[in-house]
């Protein structure tokens, strides 16, 4: 027997309660925990484990570090205004019209949109880059507010296809975080909500399809953009497969679905057809979006560059995206991620420094700062770094094992230990792990 004697009051901190899903999949297979719910698109009822006040609280706690691990919501005031009103506007003809949506632009560059359960809604630079008009930006919009009002990911909870990877906690690292090297994400320790955006099936595809046309057509757009934006996909999938792959991997694409909303836009809405698609307006609000073309389409080539370890050689193509947006805070983190890959902790250190400053509400350049700190046995500054990253964005448990990291350099071993316990009891597994107990042993703070 294992007795782990505490060393403090440090409370651990979660992003997603393990303790939660685990009960919500021992529950459902009692059968004491099942509820039916009225389907707000359907009418009909349904099973359904997860309530709307549980939607909205899984979305704040997650979407925060999905936000950050796609390098922050873009600093540019005007562009995300304009996601935010465009998106209102949808959103007040939807079914669920009074739940809490935000609609953020985010600063990755890799092509995709997503939704949390709670109504976050999220477009990357990298898939603005490619709209042409709003009608486009609201048929994207729409869609993942389909996936919202069907409640989509509740169900798909309900069901328990999330439950297994929800309560892998640190093992869980972002699946949207494009094309970007998972190992070394892993390897750092970032936090995402990879499970609650997976993917869905092609049944919520079509249904969140026929929501999305049904949502800007009545917000007045004209419904011929829904399909061009399936072209542009399309297009994008058959002459570079690689920039589209990760939005067809979460949002499965298929040639009936495709034909589907064909139908329907020639059918149920062609009146809907001759409603403005408002091309100009869409090209002054993503103007400066638009003069960074070439910055970001080097961050792109440096994402695929990096998933396939070709270091040296991203480094290259961030360096090209540097000198057309200097301060551009992707850049500048991913070349702090590629200088780490290429074992440059100096050079990574520096770039991190520089996300700091041009970014300074932004946590994930803390963190990195602090990574890179530690390998350099900067200890007491690496603690600077995880404790402002902490700040910032509460919930990553493996900050804790940072922490006491560093504290164990400066040989604050109380306190260090109180950080170690606190990893341990969110949930921490692997080496890590091994290393926080290995140490809690020695201590004494734990008797065998």
């Amino acid at each position: 027997m294992t007795t782990v004697l505490q060393p403090g009051p440090l409370e651990p901190e979660a992003s997603l309660s393990r303790r939660r899903f685990l009960q919500l999949a021992t529950l459902s297979a009692a059968g004491l925990a099942a509820g039916c719910a009225v389907n707000p698109v359907t009418g009909q009822s349904q099973l359904m484990l997860v309530s709307e006040d549980q939607e909205i609280s899984i979305d704040r706690q997650n979407s925060p570090h999905q936000f950050s691990t796609d390098y922050g919501v873009c600093q540019d005031g005007n562009l995300n205004r304009y996601l935010q009103q465009t998106g209102q506007r949808l959103a007040a003809h939807t079914h669920r019209p009074r739940m809490p949506y935000r609609f953020n632009c985010v600063n990755a560059t890799y092509v995709n949109a997503y939704a949390f359960p709670g109504g976050s809604i999220a477009a990357t630079r990298g898939i603005l880059l490619t709209l042409e008009n709003e009608a486009e930006l609201a048929s994207l919009l729409g869609h993942e507010l389909g996936h919202v009002n069907a409640r989509h990911t509740a169900q798909q909870m309900t069901q328990g296809t999330l439950i297994q990877t929800l309560v892998g906690g640190l093992a869980a690292v972002a699946g949207t975080q494009g094309q970007l090297a998972g190992q070394l994400a892993g390897q750092l320790g970032m936090l995402g909500a990879g499970a609650l955006l997976a993917g869905y099936s092609r049944d919520n595809e079509r249904e969140a399809d026929d929501l999305g046309l049904q949502y800007m057509t009545a917000a007045g757009y004209g419904a011929d953009g829904f399909v061009s934006l399936m072209d542009k996909l399309r297009a994008m999938n058959r002459h570079n497969p690689s920039a589209i792959e990760l939005m067809f991997a979460t949002h499965p694409m298929s040639q009936e679905r495709y034909q589907t909303a064909v139908a329907q836009v020639q059918g149920r809405y062609a009146a809907a057809r001759r409603q403005p698609i408002y091309k100009e307006r869409y090209m002054d609000h993503t103007a400066g979006l638009r003069r960074m073309r070439g910055a970001i389409e080097a961050m792109q080539e440096a994402d695929r560059l990096m998933a396939k370890e070709q270091y040296a050689n991203a480094a290259n193509s961030l360096q090209t995206a540097l000198r057309q947006a200097p301060n551009d805070y992707t850049a500048l983190a991913m070349m702090a991620k590629c200088q780490m890959a290429l074992q440059r902790p100096a050079e990574a250190l520096r770039y991190a420094e520089s996300a700091k400053q041009v970014y300074p509400q932004e946590a994930q350049a803390r963190y990195l700062a602090g990574f890179t700190r530690l390998q350099q046995k900067q200890y007491e500054n690496a603690l600077a770094d995880f404790n402002a990253y902490a700040r910032l964005l509460p919930g990553n448990p493996n900050t804790s094992f940072f922490q006491g990291l560093s504290l164990e350099g400066m040989q604050r071993r109380s306190e260090a230990a109180r950080a170690y316990t606190s990893y341990l009891k969110a949930g921490g597994q692997g080496n890590p792990a091994q290393h926080a107990y290995n140490r809690l042993v020695q201590w004494g703070y734990v008797r065998k």
